[in-house]
C-alpha cells in the first residue's frame, strides 16, 4: 500500500532529512572519543533516579545508585528501540513507492535507532568492564519486540510517540545543565537526543496518519492495545527496578536493615515508573496529540489505567520540557 501524503506534510519530511543529515553522529567518533566512564561522578540525574528520597544512603551510595539506574536508563532504552525500528522499517515500506521525501525520513530514522541500539549495547559493555558482577537484563529485546508489534499500529505509534517525547524531556529537564554528571554518560545522551528530536516529529505524523485510517471501533480497540502495552512496561520496569535494587543492596556494608532495603526496592520502582512511563504521561507535547484523537471517554479509561501510577512524581515535582 502506498501512503498519501500532502504537501504541507512532505515539507515537514524533508525539513527531518534536513536536519538529520546535519546532525548525524558516529559512535566512536564522535560519542566516545577514546573515553571510558568517570566513577567518581553521578550518571542519572537526581532528577530522574530519586535518590533524593533515600536521604539515609550516604554521598557514595547515591552516586553508585545513580550508576545503576544509568546503565539501566541505557539498557531500556535499546529494548524499546527494537519494536521501534522495527515498526518503521514496516511504516517505511507503506511510503517506499509514494512520497519520497516520507520514505527517505522514515528510513532514516529506522537507521538511527539500529545506530542507538548499537550505542547503548557499547556503553554497556565498557560499564560491565567497570562495575562489579551481578547486573541483570531482565528482559530480552527481540522477544518484548514481537510482543508489542502484536499490537495494532495505533498503539505501538502512541507508546513510540511517548517514549520519545519524554527522552526529549529528560534531557532538556534533568540532563543538560547538570555539571556533576559523568561527561561521557552526558555526551551519550546529548547525542541520542539530537536524532531523537527529529524522531518525534516523524512519530506524530505517523501516528496521526495512522488515526486517520481507522474507524471509530478500531480506534476504541487500539486504546485498550495502548492500556495494555503500557501495563506490559510497568511490568518490565517492576521485575527491573527488583534486580536493579537487589544488586545495589548487595554491594553495601554495612547491609541497611530490613525497612531500609524496601524504601530502597520502593523508591527504585517509583524512579523508573517516573522516567518510564509518568513523565512521558505528563508531557504536554504527547497530551495535546494524543487529547486530539481520542474520545472524552477513551481518555478516562487511559487515565483509569495510569492512576495507580501516578504516585510516581519526584518530591517535589521536576519541571518537564520537551
Amino acid at each position: 500500500m502506498n501512503a498519501t501524503v500532502s504537501p504541507s506534510t512532505t515539507n515537514r519530511y524533508a525539513k527531518v532529512i534536513e536536519i538529520s543529515k546535519r546532525v548525524r553522529w558516529e559512535i566512536e567518533r564522535d560519542v566516545i572519543r577514546g573515553r571510558a566512564f568517570d566513577f567518581s561522578k553521578t550518571f542519572l540525574p537526581r532528577g530522574l533516579s530519586l535518590v533524593d528520597e533515600l536521604p539515609f544512603l550516604s554521598a557514595t551510595e547515591s552516586r553508585a545508585l545513580s550508576q545503576v539506574q544509568g546503565r539501566t536508563y541505557a539498557n531500556l532504552f535499546g529494548l524499546v528501540e527494537r519494536f521501534i525500528a522495527a515498526k518503521m522499517l514496516q511504516i517505511g515500506g507503506e511510503h517506499a513507492l509514494g512520497d519520497q521525501s516520507a520514505f527517505e525520513a522514515v528510513v532514516r530514522f529506522t537507521d538511527e535507532e539500529l545506530k542507538h541500539q548499537a550505542l547503548f549495547r557499547r556503553i554497556d559493555e565498557m560499564m560491565a568492564d567497570q562495575m562489579k558482577p551481578g547486573y541483570v537484563r531482565v528482559a530480552e529485546p527481540s522477544a518484548v519486540a514481537s510482543a508489542v508489534l502484536g499490537k495494532s499500529t495505533w498503539a505501538v505509534l502512541a507508546l513510540t510517540c511517548h517514549i520519545e517525547l519524554f527522552v526529549l524531556a529528560h534531557y532538556r529537564a534533568s540532563i543538560e545543565h547538570d555539571e556533576t554528571l559523568s561527561d561521557l554518560w552526558k555526551d551519550v545522551f546529548l547525542f541520542h537526543w539530537r536524532e531523537e528530536s527529529q524522531h518525534a516529529v516523524l512519530d506524530e505524523i505517523e501516528w496521526q496518519r495512522e488515526d486517520a485510517k481507522l474507524t471509530p471501533a478500531e480506534r476504541d480497540a487500539a486504546v485498550d492495545d495502548l492500556i495494555a502495552l503500557v501495563g506490559a512496561v510497568d511490568g518490565i520496569l517492576q521485575a527491573q527496578a527488583n534486580a536493579d535494587a537487589g544488586y545495589f543492596l548487595g554491594s553495601l556494608e554495612p547491609p541497611l536493615s530490613a525497612y531500609r532495603m524496601q524504601q530502597v526496592r520502593d523508591t527504585v520502582l517509583k524512579a523508573y515508573r517516573w522516567q518510564y512511563i509518568v513523565s512521558g504521561v505528563l508531557e504536554p507535547r504527547f497530551q495535546k496529540v494524543l487529547a486530539s484523537m481520542v474520545t472524552g471517554a477513551q481518555m478516562q479509561r487511559i487515565q483509569d489505567a495510569l492512576a495507580p501510577l501516578t504516585y510516581a512524581v519526584p518530591n517535589p515535582p521536576q519541571p518537564m520540557a520537551a
